[in-house]
């Protein structure tokens, strides 16, 4: 496990010197310098949902969902690095009085890999994990926030409210629980991280 996390921190740390895959999409506007509204291609993903809050679920999620790229499969087919990593509150679990924040401590946290662009849902090796599900995430427009720094509640609540403030004053209604997708990896620098926040746009 331990030589596991060491070569996914050096592939994710070399990302952020190198090109690394990512969903296809359209930016169909730019609301300002941080804030677009963007049409997402379907793409497929590995996926699990644990009962943690979110500020656990990630490093909890994140050798189970790289064990299956690395190999932990069916054929033990070895699967590229992609980004981002994202993950939310699990509909599915969140108790209804719950507040739509990062940190979900009433509910479930769901963690998903992008698999690479070449994978189908019928050609992806099956996982030897059950915890570990695929699924197709079909095309949909996302409202996007992009920002940098770290990880935390704060930084994610004051990016998210700057987005619904944004949307707010165009108009543009959002559905669903906000993700929060980030593509490096815990060893780059909060300074020079890319973090992003979506919210999917009602049709």
């Amino acid at each position: 496990m331990q030589k596991l996390l060491a070569a996914l921190l050096l592939a994710a740390t070399a990302s952020t010197t190198m090109a690394i895959e990512e969903p296809s999409y359209e930016v169909m506007k730019r609301l300002d310098d941080q804030t677009e509204l963007r049409r997402y291609a379907p793409y497929v993903v590995a996926e699990v949902v644990l009962n943690a809050p979110a500020s656990e679920a990630g490093s909890l999620a994140f050798p189970i969902l790289a064990g299956y790229i690395f190999g932990k499969n069916k054929g033990e087919r070895k699967l590229e690095m992609t980004a981002p990593v994202t993950q939310s509150a699990d509909p599915v679990k969140l108790a209804m009085t719950a507040p739509v924040t990062q940190d979900a401590v009433t509910g479930g946290t769901r963690v998903q890999f992008v698999l690479p662009k070449s994978v189908t849902l019928a050609t992806a090796p099956e996982p030897l994990d059950a915890r570990v599900r695929l699924r197709e995430e079909p095309a949909v427009s996302r409202a996007v926030i992009r920002y940098s720094g770290t990880w935390s509640q704060a930084n994610f609540d004051e990016h998210l409210a700057q987005l619904q403030s944004a949307l707010a004053a165009a108009g543009i209604a959002t559905q669903g629980q906000p993700v929060l997708a980030r593509y490096n990896g815990p060893m780059t620098p909060w300074f020079l991280r890319r973090n992003e926040i979506w919210l999917t746009l009602k049709p």
